[in-house]
């Protein structure tokens, strides 16, 4: 931590960019008084955003005294170092011992797939940071001492767009990895039912953002058990989702955020009859994109989602 109080708390966040998520926690925590910064090891090609991306090159050797010398530059200027996706700026066997040296706090921050199904000695690593953050009722149990901090969307992009009235209603779907989001059985539901399906892949992310504004339906995935940004981004705009949930998670997220998530559940073998009231009831496509666009003010508001970051290293 800084000496001086009048200093802002210095932060630096790193070394990827997944899903735009460490970006958007910059950018929040800057208008909270946080001197954030957000440096990755290369620019992400879906988020490219970042303060300073060491765009390294060459063989592991030389990619490693990049790592070393932009961790000697941000130590003086940095307080908290916020680790994303299980990596940090130089290998993890030198990092914390640098970290307990330079007097620096840091905090492992998983974002799903990094810790997902992975055993606890293998996630063992996390413990040398001051504290650790997962982002769903869902990951914590993996890491059962993390603190659950949701991921944050700035909303003022996303004006809501009511679902069309149309009765051929236009279905988005986003896959990141067809076979992990199940993509397969969303086509296969969507030539049983009077709808358009728009799959929405290997786009630069407004691109990709101007197609889910037109939805009327999203489908986001069908195996990992809760939802992702994509669903979020899509309930900023006032869509109704449909997704895998696993109900034990729902009813603990209802508990921990003070509201149920207005999200339709489905299977791989319930999706037809998931999506058949929606694609025959324009009425209840607009009443749950409304709830949906409620609760993503409610519990994923980037700035709410900052001030729970800020109380966070003020603990450390």
């Amino acid at each position: 931590m800084t000496d001086d109080p009048q200093q802002p708390l210095r932060v630096t966040h790193c070394p990827v960019n997944i899903a735009g998520i460490p970006w958007e926690n910059v950018q929040a925590l800057r208008r909270h008084g946080i001197d954030a910064r957000l440096v990755v090891f290369e620019r992400g090609t879906l988020h490219h955003e970042a303060d300073w991306s060491l765009d390294r090159r060459g063989p592991l050797p030389v990619k490693l005294a990049q790592q070393f010398a932009a961790f000697a530059r941000l130590a003086p200027t940095t307080d908290i170092f916020h680790f994303y996706f299980g990596l940090t700026l130089v290998p993890k066997s030198i990092q914390f011992p640098l970290l307990r040296a330079l007097r620096k706090k840091s905090v492992f921050h998983y974002l799903g797939s990094d810790i997902r199904g992975k055993t606890p000695e293998q996630l063992a690593f996390g413990k040398r940071a001051d504290a650790e953050i997962v982002g769903s009722y869902d990951a914590i149990r993996w890491v059962p001492e993390a603190h659950v901090i949701p991921p944050g969307l700035d909303l003022q992009p996303f004006t809501p767009i009511p679902p069309s009235d149309t009765p051929r209603p236009l279905v988005v779907h986003a896959p990141s990895n067809r076979d992990k989001k199940g993509t397969r059985f969303v086509i296969e539901a969507c030539e049983r039912l009077n709808v358009e399906l728009d799959i929405v892949e290997g786009v630069p992310h407004e691109e990709a953002r101007d197609r889910y504004r037109r939805a009327d339906i999203v489908v986001d995935q069908l195996n990992a058990g809760w939802h992702g940004v994509f669903a979020l981004e899509s309930m900023a705009f006032g869509k109704p989702v449909v997704t895998y949930l696993k109900p034990d998670v729902v009813e603990r997220s209802a508990e921990g955020y003070g509201i149920r998530i207005p999200i339709v559940p489905a299977t791989k073998e319930t999706l037809v009859d998931a999506l058949r009231p929606l694609v025959d009831q324009p009425a209840l496509r607009r009443e749950l994109g409304a709830a949906s666009r409620a609760y993503v003010e409610q519990v994923h508001d980037i700035d709410r989602v900052a001030d729970r970051l800020v109380d966070l290293y003020r603990s450390l």
